[in-house]
């Protein structure tokens, strides 16, 4: 006898296949994850290994892993704990009322899937403490490796050290168990309210004993948590911002706080162990009555003490008498604000600016006067690119960077940069896997000019410049591997000379060069080649054969990002700065260590106070990353090797507490100051962001009386950037920035190397201020020359401060009467050639000089045809209210003081290097010498003008001509042609203008010509 199949059969397999099926693809996903994370973190060591900073990856690998595992097993066991213990505690039988019936279809949906909720809800919770906890990496280490800071503040007595490397970490392990008990109590809720272990309907206990326990523990646990807070809030006080005195940014307790915030938090945390006490005494009683009164008692005191009585004192004892009560905590803020920001030894004199001119009044300033830096380095950027470019795989930064070279015995300023690669100067047809990775692999030298000369053209007067290079720098390794701009991979090395090293007159057009150097992670192997295809998600690592056994990775290549991963604790300047330094090339970054915790201390935004002119509109100039600090050292210098990427760390500052305990965390990463050589210490310059930051803590804490401090009437502020480019309709331009250049202030023994701002009066709620000058600043930013050895004036800021009664022009006004003055508008004029060409101003300087404020700035002239550069021509200086421009500073000064001023700037033109300029040397070598005399008008001026502007016309066009086809020798002589017309176009113009007694029309000269 024959049965028919039993049909369910091929169901129930496809339904056990496919349940299956979901293990293997979760270990799958888990596998690749795995080898992702693996591929990462193998790379990483290898990275870290090669540059001998892996103990320190290590070191912050495991402290992670080691708070996420302990914050995942707190949250997590805490829920799982909380959920498990009440469901194994829920009645036998649940209590029969309304209530209850509505819950049972919830327990009955719930019961197949209840331990997969449990499981789900811990993990999540797991998760979410694990990664919280991991990110407090830094906190914990601080704490372990804390120092003492060997000062007191002023109301508790306790070591600084306390506020800023131990309450961060007790008050976040309390914040912390504080969210495990609260999660906890939530899951103890939800369970014992579903399983009739807690009632909110019906008579009789609304708990059962076990709920009772378990709730009431959780109760006490989460107060006594609550009390300890209140206690520390006692601290946290030290460290947040005070709205009781009513100016923004100051930290510290005031008089209300101190009379009436801190005992209400000690009367709060005493009342918090207290009703913990009395949910202990429910937890083993039957009623719920003594922890609810307690509780309402809690919540009473909580707005009487803590929030009625402050106010209360506020409002009828402070208010009416606040400049005699907020004194003393007004004073210990300024003193602790001035100490946490460096600036508590500011060297401040009163200065009466004088306004009046006379021959010879910069006499006594005659060893200054040659150190004023006409050279833009945020306008002469495309001057660079374009007479050093050379090829269009070749880039400067925009701006240049300011240094000091020694020349001829003489420290000069200098305005320099590395002659980086930049692949997107590469055509479509040369953008291959090969040339972008193996091929294209560095840049090569640096360009250097002179800060306070140029070329008789108006070019940048280069000392060290072309290739290969040539100059006063002596021979140094020119390889630019690491860089600003090398954000991509290279694969160098390897034995065979694959890699384009610099144009040359070869038959290929360049020369060939394999990598040497020490730099980047070997990866011949193949495991190696494996991991990195996956790092990169580049197969062609595999499988290229120009990676060869002896290949070497090179990634993560510019100076910051190298910086920040060896040194994660840095908060790094934004603008990293090249140095020839013992025959190497040198990037230099300048590290701060911070805290928010500094007690009494004002805050302030990094990323607010240095932003300006340069950081909104250049890229290799970034503000600090945006957070907020009340404490700044500039404790560390770094190098990181161009060729090679080594990072060096140096110890700047060693007494700073804050660098020990880092330090102490991570030994050996940081070399002390004594082995700073004397040649690198004289490249090593006071950091730009970290004299934004002090500029701004003493536009306000230049006033140190309390009581003219609360008034706030002689707060000052950065003024604007005056030659900043135009910004949208309704915006404001930005903060001007600080400006390296060599100056002698007042009181002050010689000329140094520094770092300068100006100040002029706070703005109003309705952003208007007045824009006279109310303070000027500058720091000695000049590291010496000695090993191991700093200046002993480094870094000291002095600050002028002129009488609140004097009316002395600022930036903004001097830029206005600049561009507002007759004599000043038509040498403009005659610059711009009609629609020819851009005139330019370049950096407003302000000098201390004269017994006075002397203003300067260059004038450039850009021709708007392709290929074209910026080009000094005039200078402008200013003086009281006389203004003079000229060709050279020295002439325009002499203008400014009857003829003589005294002191000789020394900028009249310098030759190129080597006299006659290599074709190698960009397109303007062709000018040499002075410029071409004006030619006298022999003949009718009308036709001397006509065949003036025929012959520019033609210049031009030839000019462009030779740009195009990169002759640069005809260019020079396309340029001097077009000189000699424009000389005689404006010698025409002015007989002209002789003849009939009107002014010269530019209007009448050629559109498109370039600057004379």
């Amino acid at each position: 006898m024959s049965f028919p199949p039993r049909r369910p059969a091929r169901p129930v397999l496809r339904r056990r296949r496919r349940g299956a099926a979901l293990p293997t693809v979760l270990v799958l996903v888990a596998l690749v994850v795995a080898v992702v994370v693996g591929a990462r973190i193998a790379t990483d060591v290898w990275w870290f290994d090669q540059l001998g900073f892996l103990r320190t990856f290590t070191t912050k690998l495991w402290l992670q892993a080691a708070l996420f595992a302990v914050g995942a097993l707190l949250l997590g066991g805490a829920v799982a704990a909380s959920l498990t213990l009440g469901y194994r505690t829920r009645p036998v039988y649940a209590p029969i009322s309304t209530e209850q019936a509505g819950l049972d279809r919830y327990r009955e949906s719930l019961e197949p899937l209840r331990r997969l909720v449990v499981v789900v809800l811990s993990v999540a919770a797991g998760l979410f403490g694990g990664s919280v906890a991991m990110s407090r990496w830094e906190t914990l280490l601080l704490w372990l490796n804390r120092t003492s800071f060997g000062t007191e503040d002023a109301q508790f007595g306790m070591d600084q050290g306390f506020y800023v490397f131990s309450l961060p970490w007790l008050s976040f392990v309390v914040s912390f168990l504080s969210a495990a008990v609260v999660l906890a109590g939530l899951a103890a809720l939800a369970t014992h309210y579903l399983y009739g272990g807690l009632r909110l309907a019906g008579g009789g206990q609304r708990t059962t004993r076990e709920a009772r326990v378990h709730l009431a523990s959780l109760a006490a646990l989460f107060l006594v948590l609550r009390g300890v807070g209140y206690w520390l809030d006692r601290y946290e006080i030290m460290v947040s911002e005070s709205g009781n005195i009513n100016i923004a940014d100051v930290v510290g307790p005031s008089y209300t706080d101190v009379h009436a915030v801190l005992p209400a938090k000690a009367i709060l945390a005493i009342v918090a162990v207290v009703v913990a006490l009395l949910f202990v005494a429910a937890a083993a009683g039957t009623s719920w009555r003594l922890p609810a009164i307690g509780t309402g008692l809690l919540v009473v005191s909580a707005i009487a003490v803590g929030g009625v009585y402050p106010w209360a004192v506020q409002r009828f004892q402070v208010t009416p008498n606040r400049q005699a009560l907020e004194a003393e905590y007004v004073d210990r803020n300024i003193r602790a604000t001035r100490d946490a920001y460096d600036v508590a030894d500011t060297e401040t004199t009163d200065y009466q600016p004088d306004t009046s001119v006379s021959p010879g009044q910069l006499r006594e300033d005659a060893d200054t006067i040659p150190g004023v830096r006409l050279l833009d380095p945020n306008v002469v950027s495309d001057a660079f690119r374009q007479t050093q470019g050379q090829r269009n795989y070749y880039a400067f930064p925009d701006p240049l960077d300011v240094d000091r070279y020694s020349l001829d015995g003489q420290t000069q300023d200098t305005v320099i940069a590395a002659r980086e690669l930049n692949l997107e100067g590469l055509s479509d047809s040369q953008r291959t896997w090969v040339n972008l990775h193996t091929v294209y692999t560095h840049g090569y030298g640096v360009v250097a000019a002179r800060g306070n000369e140029r070329a008789p053209d108006g070019r940048p007067s280069y000392f060290e410049a072309n290739i290969p290079s040539q100059g006063d720098l002596g021979d140094y390794e020119p390889r630019i591997y690491f860089g600003e701009r090398t954000e991509d991979y290279s694969i160098a090395g390897g034995g065979d000379a694959v890699e384009i090293d610099y144009p040359d007159n070869s038959p290929e057009g360049y020369a060939r060069t394999s990598y040497t150097g020490g730099g980047g992670v070997p990866v011949g192997g193949l495991l190696r080649k494996l991991v990195y295809a996956l790092k990169f998600g580049d197969q062609n690592i595999l499988l290229s054969n120009q990676v060869n056994a002896d290949s070497r990775i090179l990634y993560d290549r510019t100076p910051r990002e190298r910086v920040e991963k060896v040194a994660p604790w840095l908060t790094l300047d934004g603008d990293a700065y090249p140095a020839v330094v013992d025959g190497k090339v040198l990037w230099i970054l300048d590290g701060y260590t911070t805290s928010a915790s500094y007690p009494y201390s004002s805050t302030t935004r990094l990323g607010e106070v240095t932003t300006d002119s340069l950081t909104t509109q250049t890229q290799s100039v970034q503000a600090l990353q945006d957070r907020t600090v009340n404490y700044v050292r500039n404790s560390v210098k770094a190098t990181v090797d161009a060729y090679t990427g080594a990072v060096t760390l140096y110890a700047w500052d060693d007494t700073d507490p804050v660098l020990m305990a880092w330090m102490k965390a991570f030994p050996d990463a940081v070399q002390p100051l004594s082995q700073v050589s004397g040649s690198l210490m004289s490249h090593l310059r006071y950091p730009q962001d970290m004299f934004k930051v002090q500029r701004d803590v003493l536009s306000r804490y230049h006033v140190t009386d309390p009581r003219s401090f609360l008034t706030g009437q002689d707060f000052w502020q950065v003024p604007q950037d005056p030659t900043a480019s135009e910004v949208a309709q309704g915006q404001q331009r930005p903060a001007q920035p600080p400006y390296y250049l060599t100056l002698q202030m007042p009181g002050q023994p010689s000329p140094a190397f520094s770092l300068t701002t100006t100040y002029v009066p706070t703005s109003n709620n309705r952003g208007s201020s007045s824009q006279i000058i109310t303070g000027f600043a500058a720091v000695d930013a000049d590291a010496g020359s000695a090993d191991g050895e700093k200046n002993e004036g480094y870094g000291t800021i002095r600050l002028l401060e002129l009488p609140q009664s004097s009316v002395v022009a600022g930036p903004v006004q001097v830029q206005n009467d600049i561009q507002s003055n007759a004599a000043v508008a038509e040498q403009v004029r005659l610059l711009s050639l009609g629609q020819g060409s851009e005139v330019i101003n370049g950096n407003l300087l302000t000098l201390p000089v004269g017994g006075g404020l002397l203003y300067v700035e260059p004038i450039y002239a850009r021709s708007t045809g392709q290929n074209s550069f910026p080009q000094l021509r005039k200078v402008v200086a200013v003086f009281g209210d006389q203004i003079a421009i000229a060709d050279t500073l020295n002439e325009a000064l002499d203008d400014v003081f009857a003829g003589d001023s005294g002191a000789t700037a020394g900028d009249e033109g310098a030759p190129p290097i080597g006299g006659a300029p290599a074709p190698t040397a960009g397109p303007a070598p062709g000018a040499t010498g002075a410029p071409a005399p004006v030619a006298p008008v022999t003949g009718d001026p009308q036709a001397q003008l006509q065949a003036a502007l025929t012959e520019a016309r033609s210049a031009i066009q030839d000019s462009a001509a030779a740009l195009a086809r990169q002759d640069f020798t005809a260019y020079g002589q396309a340029q001097e042609r077009l000189r000699a017309a424009v000389e005689s176009a404006s010698a025409a113009q002015a007989a002209l203008a002789g003849a009939s007694g009107a002014a010269p029309d530019p209007a009448a000269t050629p559109s498109g010509a370039p600057t004379p």
